[in-house]
């Protein structure tokens, strides 16, 4: 697996990623927003993926307003899920972009939302130094969602 920028040709591999998680974060694939997100990121070279082989196993869109750093959309196809790929796309992330001290956010479920406990978004997080923060606006598909933080230095 290789972590790289994302461009032009990887907008497909976004779209199978959106695909396999639109249940839990509402309809993405045919929303001309989500293209245009995606494009933007790309153009601003704020988009990573990984890839494996000429596979895109996961994606990552990143803003940065510093010192504070925004992950907005963070998915790892359901196959690759627990092999250390999101770790991959964060440990790029941080080190591409992240200026120190810093601090990242991102928004992810609810502890209630169905997609919290499935996913492992939430121990994802936990697990790379993130602490839970204030609630976050529902999301498109109306479930809760959740600030997550991390204070770099």
């Amino acid at each position: 697996m290789n972590v790289r920028l994302a461009c032009g040709q990887d907008v497909p591999g976004f779209l199978d990623l959106a695909g396999q998680v639109e249940h839990w974060f509402g309809p993405m694939v045919q929303d001309p927003g989500f293209h245009a997100a995606v494009d933007k990121h790309i153009s601003r070279a704020t988009a990573l993926v990984a890839v494996d082989g000429a596979n895109v196993v996961g994606g990552l869109l990143f803003g940065a307003e510093p010192p504070t750093y925004h992950v907005h959309w963070l998915v790892v196809c359901e196959q690759a899920r627990g092999q250390g790929v999101g770790r991959a796309l964060m440990a790029d992330v941080m080190g591409r972009f992240v200026q120190r001290p810093a601090t990242v956010e991102v928004v992810t479920f609810g502890a209630d939302h169905p997609g919290a406990e499935e996913s492992g978004a939430r121990v994802f997080y936990e697990r790379l130094g993130f602490v839970p923060a204030e609630p976050a606006p529902p999301g498109p598909e109306g479930g809760s969602r959740q600030v997550y933080r991390k204070n770099v230095t």
